[in-house]
């Protein structure tokens, strides 16, 4: 596990560093997925790992204006030699803690059908996975959808 990164909210700034690793780390094109508006109005409840003060990881998320029972998990990345590390749970737990603490009830993310690895990681954190829907995003571009309901938290404040 990587104990050793650490987390920190996003800030507009971390675009670049991101934008400039995220083609490589998939070995393929996706960067258009993650335009910059993500950075500047949802960094603050977006989230930065880093490990000896270079990038190792991110999850771009925000609180549902929308929807106010829920959030969502737009795009995670882990550096490739840490995969399998835990850092992408961590991230995860990091980020439904906060959004909890929000007073969120629904967490919600997509993927794309062939993301086997995706797929099984969401339903190991306790996502229902949905079956693929046809034309999610758009004529021809199915998605699979997760959902997880948080439970109420173990954390008791004192009145």
């Amino acid at each position: 596990m990587v104990d050793d990164a650490r987390l920190r909210p996003a800030t507009a700034d971390d675009y670049d560093a991101v934008v400039a690793v995220v083609d490589s780390w998939w070995g393929r094109t996706v960067s258009a997925s993650l335009p910059r508006l993500f950075f500047d109005h949802f960094a603050g409840t977006s989230l930065i790992a880093e490990r000896d003060s270079a990038l190792a990881g991110f999850l771009v998320g925000f609180r549902s204006p929308d929807h106010p029972a829920e959030a969502y998990i737009h795009f995670v990345g882990v550096h490739p030699q840490l995969r399998g590390s835990g850092l992408a749970r961590r991230l995860y737990q990091r980020f439904i803690a906060d959004a909890r603490a929000d007073g969120r009830t629904v967490i919600k993310a997509i993927t794309s059908p062939g993301n086997t690895n995706s797929i099984a990681f969401h339903a190991a954190m306790g996502f229902v996975v949905h079956d693929r829907t046809a034309d999610y995003n758009g004529p021809g571009r199915d998605m699979v959808t997760f959902v997880r309901t948080l439970g109420p938290s173990s954390v008791r404040l004192s009145p």
